[in-house]
């Protein structure tokens, strides 16, 4: 397993961070449990969750996750070994059910932050991320920014930062991240760490084979800011491995919940196709080509992934040790070319 720190920071993450948002729901408590304990002994000591997940997005199992990896850390009694990251919700209808007044105000930091965690039995969470934009912008699958000119969000970039850090004075979290996050967002947050505020080391967005969007506005910004990205859905729900090419797989994601079909447009089918034959004609499997490409890029910190299996946990891990040729990564950008971004 490779290591580095998240950006500015020294704290060591794993180039791979075990992603949970199935357990609660998809996995049982056990299951969770025993992809932790896998994922430890294999070197993974970066784990993402968040206080919306399990998902979908249910009032009934909303914190299972967390609780699962709380369960875990208590028995195990193994909080140093692990870097935690966590996230609190933005707004939107599917998670009215977390708290009367969603957004990123002082209460509804104190109150998620505090929620969390007593869910994961710490005292601090390592790395806390704002889960997706208060604003009306482009994420979740929008590829370009609308105005909704009954917006009613002002810029309260500096006073969020600033309360985010108090709590990492008061030594409940550690560091601060954003996810599903635009250009315009970062660079506000880096504008404000230029005047005083805390400095974000991290943004955790979509970034696969089928979703590049990030490379036209986002990574010069991290190269030059000193930002990592932590990509999440490297295997676009796993469409990535292939496996829904032919058929619908008994009990795998999409099957279970096709509202989640940001990945399987036509288009997207396609490039999968293509990127499944790439990964043949040169004897790697398609979720070894998907996770080596992530690996290859200088501004990943560490790459996200999720498995409702242990086998899958097992191959995903294994995705990382693989070095793709010059060839292959000129073939892949042909492909990126031929169907750009099909699922953003």
């Amino acid at each position: 397993m490779k290591y580095t720190n998240l950006p500015g920071t020294d704290i060591k993450v794993s180039k791979v961070c075990l992603g949970s948002m199935t357990w609660g729901q998809q996995n049982s408590e056990a299951e969770g449990h025993m992809q932790l304990d896998y994922a430890l002994e294999r070197g993974v000591n970066f784990i993402d969750t968040a206080e919306m997940y399990s998902t979908p997005a249910r009032k009934e199992t909303q914190g299972n996750t967390e609780k699962i990896i709380g369960s875990w850390l208590k028995n195990a009694g193994n909080r140093e070994k692990v870097v935690l990251a966590s996230k609190i919700a933005g707004q939107g209808n599917a998670v009215a059910h977390i708290r009367p007044n969603l957004g990123f105000s002082k209460a509804a930091l104190t109150e998620a932050i505090d929620a969390s965690l007593k869910r994961l039995q710490t005292d601090y969470i390592d790395l806390y991320q704002l889960h997706w934009p208060e604003r009306n912008t482009n994420f979740f699958g929008k590829r370009g920014f609308t105005v909704d000119e009954d917006e009613e969000w002002q810029d309260n970039f500096k006073k969020i930062l600033f309360d985010l850090g108090g709590f990492i004075k008061s030594g409940k979290i550690r560091e601060i991240g954003l996810s599903n996050e635009t250009p315009y967002g970062v660079m506000r947050c880096v504008e404000e760490a230029r005047n005083g505020a805390h400095r974000i080391c991290a943004v955790q967005n979509p970034y696969s084979l089928l979703n590049r969007k990030d490379e036209i506005g986002l990574t010069e910004i991290f190269h030059r800011e000193n930002i990592g990205l932590l990509p999440y859905s490297p295997l676009g729900m796993g469409t990535l491995s292939g496996k829904y090419l032919k058929e619908s797989p008994v009990n795998s994601r999409l099957t279970l919940f096709p509202q989640y079909n940001r990945y399987s447009n036509p288009q997207a089918v396609e490039a999968t196709s293509r990127y499944v034959a790439l990964a043949k004609k040169n004897g790697i499997t398609p979720v070894q080509l998907a996770l080596a490409f992530i690996e290859n890029q200088p501004f990943v910190t560490s790459t996200i992934i999720g498995a409702t299996t242990m086998d899958q946990l097992s191959e995903n891990i294994d995705g990382f040790e693989v070095k793709l040729s010059e060839e292959i990564i000129k073939e892949i950008n042909e492909i990126h070319e031929a169907i750009p971004n099909p699922a953003p």
